[in-house]
């Protein structure tokens, strides 16, 4: 009950601040949304796109889910709720950018890394789910086959945003606003333990820092 009332005081906060101080942001929103960005980010408690980004409501159209994951395009195949929410936020919204935002430590790309040892923990759904990023996992299998879990994983979460990219890609309404320049597409990785955001380049085909981490008599966990 204690962390109930602790949601319940926030959303109190949150009335005071938008319903009684300033009531001008939600008179605007109630004629309707215009996010300008689509953000693909994983379900962890520990990764919050608006307030990682600092949003206001109404800023990001949001989908998330096990590992920031996104399925490639078919008409009658799995997950239908998440292609339906990609398909609204572009055709509908006209956002102009899509993010695909990982993490580390992230439980849904561990998972993957762990193959078959998931379904020995009683997981029903999430194997099926994460294998729609397997040949991020057989990549780093391939290419660091020597180097601890750790690394593999790290390497994987990454690996796995591209693939994400990639099928937003297989989206024909996707592709066609890519190439005509009216919708950008963008991987980001956020490091929970440095606080450092990276950002995918296609020039370089790596990831490279967007906002480095607060030098280390800044940080709060020492």
């Amino acid at each position: 009950m204690k962390d109930i009332a602790k949601f319940i005081a926030g959303f109190e906060r949150f009335q005071a601040k938008y319903f009684r101080e300033d009531r001008s942001l939600f008179s605007r929103l109630r004629q309707g949304q215009q996010p300008r960005a689509l953000v693909i980010s994983c379900c962890d408690a520990r990764v919050d796109p608006a307030m990682l980004t600092g949003a206001d409501p109404g800023d990001l159209f949001v989908v998330r889910n096990v590992a920031n994951l996104v399925p490639p395009y078919r008409h009658a195949a799995e997950a239908p709720g998440i292609r339906a929410a990609i398909e609204f936020a572009v055709k509908s919204l006209g956002v102009e950018h899509i993010i695909v935002l990982g993490h580390s430590n992230c439980g849904g790309i561990q998972a993957l890394m762990d193959g078959e040892g998931i379904t020995q923990r009683n997981y029903e759904f999430i194997g099926d789910w994460v294998g729609i990023a397997k040949r991020a996992r057989e990549q780093v299998l391939r290419e660091l086959p020597q180097k601890p879990p750790a690394l593999q994983a790290r390497a994987c979460e990454q690996a796995a945003i591209l693939v994400s990219l990639d099928n937003l890609l297989s989206y024909p309404w996707i592709r066609e606003r890519v190439d005509q320049n009216t919708l950008a597409l963008h991987g980001w990785h956020f490091d929970i333990d440095t606080g450092e955001l990276l950002a995918y380049s296609a020039e370089s085909a790596t990831f490279g820092s967007l906002v480095s981490g607060p030098a280390p008599d800044q940080r709060t966990d020492a």
